[in-house]
């Protein structure tokens, strides 16, 4: 149930990116409000740190971090431009939906790499499926913004 949750929002999301013009992800959400294009570009950093931090892999686009993470919309960072997000969404999202079709139910209750085995065996909660469920929200909750972007 919760990789179908997952998958919906991705796919929603996913569907919206295809169907705004390149300049409606350039525009504000809303006014003084961050861009479809940085929204795009956070949540594909977002996405693409999860794989190391479900010991899944490294990132591919860690150039992302400094202007879409550690930085607000309009600071002034260089940005791919709208064509090249689109690209890495779409990558980041195959290369996770693959590796969570090998995972078993086992593997989702394992430990995500943000915590040590000690600080697992306490809080047993701090595990892969949790991040998935966290990871859903925040997504939901940035593609509720992003529709705003339709005319």
């Amino acid at each position: 149930m919760v990789l179908d949750n997952w998958n919906s929002a991705i796919a929603r999301t996913s569907k919206l990116i295809g169907e705004l013009t390149d300049e409606q992800l350039e525009a504000e959400c809303a006014p003084g409000r961050n861009t479809g294009k940085y929204l795009l570009g956070h949540l594909t950093a977002v996405h693409d740190r999860m794989l190391p931090l479900l010991g899944l892999g490294k990132q591919e686009y860690a150039h992302l971090n400094d202007t879409f993470l550690a930085s607000p919309d309009k600071s002034g960072k260089d940005m791919p431009t709208v064509a090249e997000l689109r690209h890495y969404w779409h990558d980041t999202n195959m290369r996770l939906d693959n590796l969570f079709g090998n995972l078993t139910a086992e593997d989702w209750f394992a430990r995500h790499m943000s915590v040590s085995e000690e600080d697992f065996a306490k809080e047993p909660h701090r595990n892969r499926l949790n991040v998935i469920i966290s990871r859903t929200g925040h997504l939901t909750e940035h593609l509720g913004q992003m529709l705003y972007l339709k005319k």
